[in-house]
């Protein structure tokens, strides 16, 4: 079988029926979801954890970080950490599926005791930069090398190059994180859009992002400027049916995640090597290219090696 870089999921949630965000979490379950990926060809991931109670968070870091010590395979396979809030907008539509009585104000100390817990392992921030004192956290939070992404936002132009300025590099799921109605040109999606400093990861997925929206975003930044990734959960690589997201009891069905009766998307079914081939298929590339934006590029953006693993053939 010929060689090709592992694939690299920036955001994943869960996986093959294991919720991540499950404080119950067994290192076995982990272990389980962990061998999905890789033999879907996803040998690293950054582990998202959503929005929750601080203590919560903590507890969940703590847990994960004890499971790697103990599995060679977790710890190679899990090279970072992915915090998705709870620095977010609270606000209606812009939260999406987080509890918005979790969100807060970006604060420096609460971060650090989160990222002690995660032995220093966390490697992406979504922040939401209309918070007050934003572009200080932000500043700080970068100096310790971690990526900041903007999203669940609904910051202005001035927000958004007082991000920029104090370091912030990515947008989450660009397209998403958003009401379903917005203004037709006034909006955050065209806001960050049209910033070119800013790397987007799309999620090609069919629902969060139709193919005609992927190939309008993608040729809308610099071929540099995107990546990547699925926003994965308990359904990827899994049957469709009834699964959870931390607090939320969701629906798999028709390559939509939701909870149900909302319209709000909760995550992913999509796994990472159909990504590539949705990705290839809907921008009219060769899968080579799609592969790198899913693989090499994430990981030069975070500074990771990345092994060469066998693909099957075309």
């Amino acid at each position: 079988m010929p060689l090709a870089p592992s694939l690299f999921d920036l955001q994943i949630n869960g996986f093959a029926g294991v919720d991540f965000q499950n404080p119950a979490l067994t290192q076995g379950d982990l272990r389980h979801a962990i061998d999905a990926l890789r033999t879907g060809q996803t040998h690293r991931i950054l582990l998202t954890f959503i929005t929750d109670e601080m203590e919560a968070l903590a507890g969940k870091f703590a847990q994960i970080e004890k499971y790697r010590a103990a599995d060679a395979v977790l710890a190679e396979t899990i090279c970072g950490y992915h915090l998705e809030g709870p620095f977010l907008s609270p606000e209606e539509g812009y939260r999406g599926a987080h509890p918005g009585e979790c969100m807060r104000a970006p604060d420096l100390g609460a971060f650090q005791r989160l990222q002690e817990a995660a032995g220093g392992n966390i490697r992406l921030l979504t922040v939401a930069p209309e918070w007050p004192g934003s572009a200080e956290f932000i500043a700080a939070v970068a100096g310790e090398r971690v990526v900041i992404s903007l999203g669940h936002t609904n910051a202005s132009e001035e927000q958004i190059d007082s991000a920029i300025r104090a370091g912030a590099t990515m947008i989450t799921h660009l397209g998403n994180g958003t009401p379903v109605t917005l203004p037709r040109h006034n909006n955050v999606i065209q806001r960050l859009l049209a910033r070119d400093e800013l790397t987007a990861c799309l999620i090609p997925d069919g629902a969060h992002l139709p193919p005609f929206t992927v190939r309008n975003f993608f040729r809308a930044k610099p071929r540099d400027k995107v990546l990547f990734t699925t926003d994965a959960m308990a359904a990827a690589g899994a049957p469709p049916g009834l699964y959870r997201i931390g607090r939320l009891e969701v629906e798999s069905r028709d390559g939509f995640v939701r909870a149900p009766g909302s319209a709000n998307l909760a995550g992913s079914c999509l796994a990472p090597a159909q990504g590539v081939e949705n990705a290839a298929q809907w921008l009219g590339i060769p899968t080579a290219e799609a592969r790198a934006m899913f693989s090499t590029g994430v990981a030069a953006h975070f500074g990771i090696c990345l092994p060469e693993i066998e693909i099957p053939g075309k």
